[in-house]
């Protein structure tokens, strides 16, 4: 894996070139990037993969006063913090590093890889601090997220509820004003329910920053319906002072239980009961009313993050399977006379049908990897481009965010099926690693938004936002790789192929908008996420190729990845695009007796 993300850091995205020279990051060189890279990896290795078994078999423990978790965990995070990695990418004056964020995703993945469950409260404290230097003021700055990026505290985010799920314009929390003056922010009372919460109670670092959706009720002392009613506010599991002092005493938060679920179990997962006494202490974040765009910051750098950990996840799952598939002996050669069975068995590998689902799971997972390098790299671009092209980067974001969020999960989950299948029964034993890579992968089609709400964001608001301003900016990227593409012979077949499928993408957003009518367009979003998704990775599998040069098996094995993308992949697209172009009305139409 290491070859393979030098490779797409400094031969694809030409970090070195492109990012170094930028003031932001003069202090660095790719040496210095490789060091980061270097300490991670040993890092992961050495806290995090012995023990990655060991997060699922001993899951977190709640004996109705406090949660236990295995050792390694508490050792693994405290190594972790330790590397300063929490605050990587920003400023120097707010304790970071001010890396690239493409290297400190980088950086990041091998984490995800040796034990996803045990990243998942960096992940979130890294949210919930960027969120906070953005839209805090600047105590709340000083005095949650300088914590949290030095690991002295770690942070969630708490969204959904019990009776609400998803759909966050049904949150019923309450937040009561008590002291517009306090020096941490206009002060509240919260009461309410939160319900999967990751990292939501632990006992990792002396305190926990929620940030929490609640409705300010109305003069009428009602809850404002939708989402314009929700704001956000900070609640630290324990108080805190002016000065970010800990007062011993904690806030009314209490842990109402555990959730146990399929895979993931590292990360403790939570129902959490806001103000069973006199009500939660909580923070104001920004304006009243405006609490669901101050979260989608953490919430779209969630989303990047789970796409990474799909990514991850499938990766080794394919690293799995393949060392597998070169050990094991089976089977022998068919010849136009038959099986030989005197003759010595194969290695599984030589089998056409497990090098298919080799190169099925190395297409996904490699191809995952460097749409998740390209979104961070597109924030690099947003902080210190140009305001040209950072307004660019920002349009582009905005359209892949759904794609980087929802197509890992999907197909490197798949991925993770086809690491099983190529080990046969042993895979689908606990001898192996590759069930747990699917159980814990399976997780990521749910959280940070579901696949049917990625792909309703997707077609219902970000390819038609500003008279379709996000998608004609992706089109043209996508059509200058195609311009470069053809003008190599050995890839020319392949961009025509790519042109074709960009074409068919913008006929059928058109179609599925040509009523006007929502219901109509929307009913196969779902369809359309699948289809556009294939039509992103084939234009990365293209613009890999063309810097994948030279007769070494690393540069072939990236071509093949490629070519077998374009041959079994985006040829899906039609069956996708086809419903969606003629609206097909079914699934909508469907009714409740008839199932």
């Amino acid at each position: 894996m290491r070859e393979t993300l030098d490779f797409f850091l400094n031969d694809w995205l030409k970090i070195g070139q492109d990012l170094t020279p930028r003031q932001r990051f003069a202090d660095h060189s790719d040496e210095t990037y490789a060091a980061v890279l270097d300490m991670c990896e040993k890092l992961a290795r050495e806290k995090y993969a012995p023990f990655n078994r060991l997060m699922d078999t001993q899951e977190p423990h709640f004996d109705g006063q406090r949660v236990t978790l295995p050792q390694a965990t508490h050792d693994a995070l405290a190594a972790y913090v330790e590397t300063g990695m929490l605050a990587a990418s920003c400023d120097y004056e707010q304790g970071g590093m001010q890396l690239p964020c493409v290297v400190e995703m980088a950086a990041n993945s091998f984490f995800s890889k040796a034990a996803i469950a045990m990243g998942g409260y960096v992940m979130l404290t890294k949210g919930n601090a960027h969120l906070l230097l953005v839209h805090g003021t600047e105590k709340q700055k000083a005095v949650f997220a300088t914590k949290e990026l030095a690991g002295q505290w770690f942070g969630t985010m708490c969204l959904s509820e019990p009776q609400a799920g998803s759909s966050l314009s049904d949150v019923a929390t309450r937040a009561e004003l008590e002291d517009e003056a306090d020096p941490l922010g206009p002060r509240y009372r919260l009461k309410g329910n939160k319900m999967w919460i990751s990292g939501g109670e632990h006992e990792i670092t002396e305190n926990i920053v929620h940030l929490v959706l609640a409705k300010i009720p109305g003069p009428d002392g009602k809850l404002i319906p939708g989402v314009k009613g929700i704001s956000l506010f900070i609640v630290p599991k324990q108080m805190v002072g002016p000065d970010g002092e800990l007062t011993g005493e904690r806030n009314d938060v209490q842990l109402a239980g555990l959730n146990h679920k399929l895979g993931y179990r590292g990360t403790t997962n939570c129902l959490l009961n806001f103000g069973e006494k006199r009500g939660a202490v909580g923070y104001l974040v920004g304006k009243p009313g405006e609490g669901l765009k101050c979260m989608f910051h953490m919430m779209n750098e969630a989303r990047i993050g789970v796409g990474l950990g799909a990514v991850m996840l499938g990766y080794a799952g394919y690293e799995a399977s393949l060392e597998y598939a070169r050990q094991r002996p089976q089977g022998r050669a068919v010849t136009s006379t038959g099986k030989d069975a005197a003759a010595p068995q194969l290695k599984i590998i030589e089998h056409a049908d497990v090098k298919r689902m080799l190169l099925a799971q190395k297409s996904y997972v490699e191809g995952g990897l460097a749409l998740e390098l390209m979104c961070a790299r597109l924030v690099d671009e947003q902080r210190t481009g140009t305001p040209e092209d950072a307004a660019e980067a920002a349009l582009l974001l905005e359209v892949l965010t759904p794609i980087a969020k929802s197509w890992p999960s999907e197909w490197c989950l798949e991925a993770n099926s086809l690491a099983i299948q190529v080990l046969g029964g042993y895979g689908y034993t606990r001898d192996f690693p590759v069930e747990q890579y699917w159980r814990d992968n399976r997780l990521n089609m749910i959280h940070e938004g579901t696949h049917g709400i990625q792909g309703l964001d997707l077609l219902g608001r970000k390819v038609t936002m500003n008279g379709g301003a996000a998608l004609q900016a992706l089109a043209a990227h996508v059509n200058d790789t195609i311009e470069k593409a053809v003008q190599q012979p050995a890839l020319a077949e392949r961009a025509n192929q790519l042109a074709a499928a960009l074409a068919k993408v913008g006929r059928a957003t058109k179609s599925a908008w040509s009523t006007g009518q929502p219901e109509e367009a929307l009913a196969n979003a779902t369809p359309y996420l699948q289809a556009f998704g294939h039509v992103v990775l084939a234009w990365l599998w293209l613009d890999v190729s063309m810097a994948a040069n030279g007769d070494s098996d690393f540069a072939k094995g990236k071509r093949a990845a490629a070519s077998y993308f374009f041959a079994y992949e985006l040829p899906k697209i039609d069956a996708w695009l086809g419903v969606v172009s003629s609206r097909e009305s079914l699934c909508r139409e469907m009714q409740d007796g008839w199932f």
